[in-house]
């Protein structure tokens, strides 16, 4: 319920948010945005629309999507427009707080000023959030900057609406001229500009998909736009909508899109990279592959159940209490969350650790045990391992040492270095297992299917357990997709299931693996380019991947 709705003196109506979602990118959504997002009891958009802000809207947000008059989704034209507005001034006529999320900015968008007109003669309180238009936020990810230094003129054309009056006004400028078309309608578009007197000659680069990882730019002349796309087989979609930002100019730096092209050119850009990690695991280095271009796809492995037997788990955490310990080690995230839910079932806290050293054996583990309310004693300096934890530990001492017990709580299937290690350093050690790991349960379908037949470009496999599971539960990866490892032993695993290994990491953590899969990328992508050759996905080398790609949305 909108906080208006029960003031007195005002309206029992609701509330209602036009909300630019930008061009694509997720990441383009405003601070301002994401706060009405997270606030919305109603949220209405177009379905691409909706994928790109439905992550920031809070749980139970009810999600009505236009239909359409034979019930398929509507696009954003036509009549599909007015089931959105009638949508919005339901939502809103019920006291609710709705936020209509549109593509690019509401101000351009013809139907959303509409809508606005609606709330206002009925006297609904609306609210404007402006959003990054893809005429100018395309530009920016192609590497294509509007102006220079000279203060060049812009001007922005809408190909589906401008009448003959307007390109003949823009055909007569000297400035950047920024189009939005469609893919079918580019080579029109073209033939408008040098028939209303630009020179078929004048720089020209077209963008689809901007500001996502399939974006794809080609650089060309107005005279020549129509043979490039032709010569990069660039098939339009069935509904020959596919959305297209042109810029055309002298001095719109088209020439120096090579140097310009900070998104496209990224190490992995485009990539489908499977993160054998369940979501929680993987959120971190999920994050850091987005930031080298690529789409991390997370398939979790390994689930975690808890031991078969819990007494000894019990009768450790009543030992912890009770001073039982010196240290207690955790060599893994879902250590430190067997621990914490045994806690919670005690209704105990982070303070049951007073006066106990906590060790953990790296940093997502110790992040894991800030977030419970414990900070760490001891963290390896070096590797993040087992080994790089003993490298740290100190030896047992009577005199600093009262007590000379370890607990350690891990997996079932967890090597024996720890435990010998600290044994041979003068401890006692408390091996408890605090959960079991199992095979998970396979992915869908489709995610089988891509996997064994080349539809991800690379894998990072982070334990020889991994490997063993995902291909137990998915199959084997395509000989196309590039195979990572994290180390030595995950990498004769992997050779022993028939893969071929293409990346090892130069020490045992997830983020240098994925830092030397980015360099792999990044070496192979200047290969191509210095051998003149068009920068592709492994993916691509498959047999009709390549058919497939100049058809993709």
């Amino acid at each position: 319920m909108s906080p208006t709705s029960n003031l007195p003196g005002l309206p029992a109506h609701g509330h209602v948010t036009f909300l630019g979602a930008g061009p694509g990118d997720p990441g383009l959504l405003t601070l301002r945005a994401v706060e009405a997002l997270a606030r919305a009891d109603v949220l209405i958009a177009e379905p691409d629309v909706l994928d790109v802000v439905r992550v920031h809207a809070r749980g139970g947000v009810d999600t009505p999507l236009p239909q359409a008059a034979d019930g398929t989704s509507a696009s954003v034209d036509g009549p599909s427009a007015s089931v959105a507005a009638n949508l919005v001034m339901e939502g809103a006529r019920g006291g609710r707080r709705v936020v209509r999320a549109v593509s690019g900015d509401p101000g351009l968008d013809a139907y959303a000023a509409g809508e606005m007109l609606a709330c206002a003669a009925e006297g609904i309180p609306f609210e404007v959030v402006p959003g990054i238009a893809a005429a100018v936020g395309v530009p920016a990810y192609a590497g294509v900057p509007l102006r220079d230094a000279q203060g060049t003129d812009v001007r922005f054309v809408d190909a589906r609406t401008a009448s003959e009056r307007c390109w003949g006004e823009v055909g007569a400028s000297d400035g950047t001229v920024v189009v939005s078309t469609s893919l079918d309608s580019v080579a029109a578009a073209a033939g408008e500009l040098v028939s209303a007197g630009r020179k078929p000659d004048t720089p020209m680069t077209v963008t689809i998909a901007g500001t996502t990882t399939r974006q794809r730019t080609w650089t060309a002349t107005l005279g020549t736009i129509a043979q490039v796309l032709k010569q990069a087989k660039v098939l339009p979609s069935p509904d020959g909508g596919q959305p297209v930002i042109a810029v055309v100019g002298e001095r719109s730096a088209a020439a120096q899109r090579d140097q310009l092209s900070w998104f496209e050119s990224k190490p992995l850009f485009g990539w489908r990279v499977l993160v054998p990690r369940t979501k929680e695991q993987a959120a971190s280095l999920s994050d850091q592959l987005r930031s080298y271009g690529a789409v991390p796809h997370e398939v979790p492995t390994i689930a975690v159940e808890p031991p078969r037997t819990p007494q000894q788990m019990e009768r450790a955490v009543k030992g912890l209490v009770t001073g039982r310990y010196e240290w207690i080690a955790f060599t893994s995230v879902n250590a430190v969350k067997a621990v914490r839910e045994k806690f919670e079932e005690y209704g105990l806290d982070a303070r049951a650790f007073a006066g106990i050293k906590v060790a953990a054996v790296g940093e997502q583990t110790a992040a894991a045990l800030v977030a419970f309310g414990v900070k760490p004693d001891l963290v390896p300096s070096g590797e993040q391992s087992a080994a790089g934890l003993l490298e740290d530990w100190p030896p047992y001492d009577p005199v600093f040492d009262p007590i000379d017990r370890v607990f350690l709580p891990r997996a079932d299937i967890a090597t024996e270095t720890l435990v010998a290690g600290l044994i041979d350093l003068g401890w006692e050690v408390d091996d408890v297992t605090a959960y079991r790991t199992v095979r998970a349960s396979p992915p869908p379908a489709e995610t089988r299917e891509a996997i064994k037949g080349g539809g991800f470009d690379a894998v990072l496999f982070t334990s020889s357990s991994t490997v063993r599971n995902l291909v137990g539960i998915a199959g084997k990866p395509h000989n196309v997709t590039v195979i990572a490892c994290i180390g030595p032993a995950t990498a004769k695993t992997a050779e022993e299931h028939g893969l071929r290994v293409d990346v090892m990491a130069p020490e045992p953590s997830v983020h240098r693996l994925a830092e030397a899969l980015a360099q792999f990328g990044a070496a192979r992508r200047a290969a191509a380019v210095e051998a003149g050759e068009v920068v592709t996905r492994p993916s691509e080398r498959r047999p009709g991947a390549r058919r497939r790609r100049a058809a993709a949305p």
